[in-house]
């Protein structure tokens, strides 16, 4: 569409008529409605199924046609237009083929004018969404109900709704070749770096994609290093989520067409906090939050750990337990690292089935994999008992963290590896790997670890702990305090 930015719209209507067709090729959507604007000919654009009819009829329609002028001519009558009707309150101007287009599949009217080198576009959107409603994947007990939608601009009222302040600046623009996607760029303008939101910026807008079609296609533009293990851009479909991230000092981007917001830079003490935390009594969600990195460790560590001392360091078991591993293990065909990576890619082989599958069907396949693995499996001696219990339970911890669900589950295949070759000097070789990886990352001068290196006692409050917003509301975690 590049190219079109350069090719402004034709004083002549017929020929612009032409032109028009000629680059959609004749699609059966476009719209051309020709009609006489106080005596000179013009044409009203629209895309069908993507305007409200009513309130094109009632808006645009019917006071235009009432429009008569002494000596009318295409900038007088444009002129009129502008100044003395207001038709739309979201309006503009297109001058080239490109924003007439952009402006055209987004559900704008478009008014070109013969005589007139530039079109008036008005904002008459009438397309079909989804109703706000509950997100599926962050639940909450105690939060708000409500959920981002694919609509970029009803996603901004849900923000505009909590935020009253005239400090929360909201940007919209274009990216993508083909799509010319709407992305909205979300800070607090009193509180982000101008210099983070400069950055962003240039990234985003020097992007050569031909499309934008979910999260995934700018995350890797906002991630300054390669090779990190853990995402440094995170995402939410909860509204009041983002703005409790723009509060402190972040830069949300909302996206047209997808439920998602992404967040930047985003913080690997984050992955454990949700918003129920914050209507919780600070006690019990001290001890939830000790519960999700005990979730964290044993996700990570356990069935590499169960591998690597019975392989390797069987004198670390008591005499119970050595007894019970050798009797379990005394029929199995295959060797304990074999059975542990086994039962983990099974396991990741049902979950992408359960995901993948309508739901209707989805149920069923939890169900022949209990039977099959859980029962079968282990009677036939295919699987031993306590490998099975032992990944049942790093998985099902692993559950607790949602965030963390992709590198968790290469990291855990790595430990046990390593784990079942080298015993427990492997799993801490690749676990001082693991910690400089994540020490390393940042994104935009702002260290992934951050509060706890570089150190920062006052936020610690809000990591090993959550101390009561008497004692938070002094001393707050901003991005800002990194970029002085």
């Amino acid at each position: 569409m590049n190219e079109f930015a350069e090719e402004t719209i034709h004083p002549d209507l017929q020929q612009n008529i032409r032109r028009l067709r000629e680059i959609s090729d004749n699609t059966s959507d476009l719209m051309v409605n020709e009609f006489l604007l106080s005596g000179i000919p013009a044409a009203l654009l629209t895309c069908e199924g993507m305007v409200a009819t009513s309130i094109i009829t009632e808006l645009i329609l019917e006071p235009i046609t009432h429009v008569q002028l002494s000596a009318p001519t295409a900038q007088t009558v444009f002129s009129h237009i502008q100044n003395r009707l207001l038709l739309s309150l979201d309006r503009s101007e297109a001058k080239n083929y490109r924003d007439l287009f952009r402006f055209l599949n987004s559900g704008f009217a478009v008014l070109i004018l013969h005589g007139a080198s530039s079109a008036l576009v008005f904002g008459v959107q009438g397309y079909d969404k989804r109703a706000v409603m509950e997100p599926s994947g962050e639940s909450n007990i105690m939060g708000a109900r409500d959920g981002l939608i694919e609509v970029v601009r009803i996603n901004m009222s849900l923000l505009r709704r909590r935020m009253k302040t005239p400090f929360l600046k909201m940007e919209l623009f274009p990216v993508g070749d083909k799509t010319q996607t709407d992305l909205c760029l979300c800070y607090m303008h009193d509180r982000v770096p101008q210099k983070l939101v400069r950055e962003i910026r240039e990234r985003l807008q020097s992007t050569e994609l031909e499309s934008v079609l979910s999260t995934g296609y700018l995350q890797p533009f906002l991630e300054n290093r390669r090779g990190n293990l853990f995402d440094t851009v995170s995402t939410t479909q909860r509204p009041d989520v983002l703005c409790a991230k723009l509060l402190e000092g972040r830069v949300g981007i909302l996206i047209d067409g997808v439920p998602y917001a992404m967040i930047v830079p985003k913080l690997f003490s984050e992955s454990f906090q949700t918003m129920d935390d914050y209507c919780f009594r600070p006690y019990y969600t001290t001890c939830i939050r000790w519960i999700k990195y005990l979730a964290f460790l044993i996700t990570l560590l356990l069935p590499a750990l169960y591998v690597a001392v019975a392989l390797h360091h069987p004198e670390l078991l008591n005499r119970t337990l050595l007894l019970l591993l050798a009797q379990s293990e005394e029929n199995a065909p295959l060797s304990l690292t074999a059975e542990a990576i086994g039962v983990l890619l099974i396991y990741e082989i049902i979950r992408e089935a359960g995901l993948r599958l309508p739901k209707a069907v989805g149920g069923s396949v939890s169900i022949v994999a209990g039977l099959i693995i859980g029962d079968a499996a282990v009677s036939s001696g295919l699987i031993s008992t306590p490998i099975l219990t032992v990944t049942a339970i790093a998985v099902i911890s692993g559950f607790v963290l949602p965030d963390l669900n992709q590198p968790l589950t290469l990291l855990r295949l790595g430990m046990i590896l390593a784990g079942g070759l080298w015993g427990l000097f492997g799993i801490s070789l690749v676990g001082a790997a693991v910690l400089f990886n994540l020490c390393a990352g940042e994104s935009f001068g702002m260290p992934s670890t951050a509060p706890i290196a570089p150190f920062r006692r006052k936020s610690m409050r809000d990591v090993l702990t959550r101390v009561s917003f008497r004692k938070m509301q002094s001393g707050h975690f901003t991005v800002e305090e990194y970029h002085e």
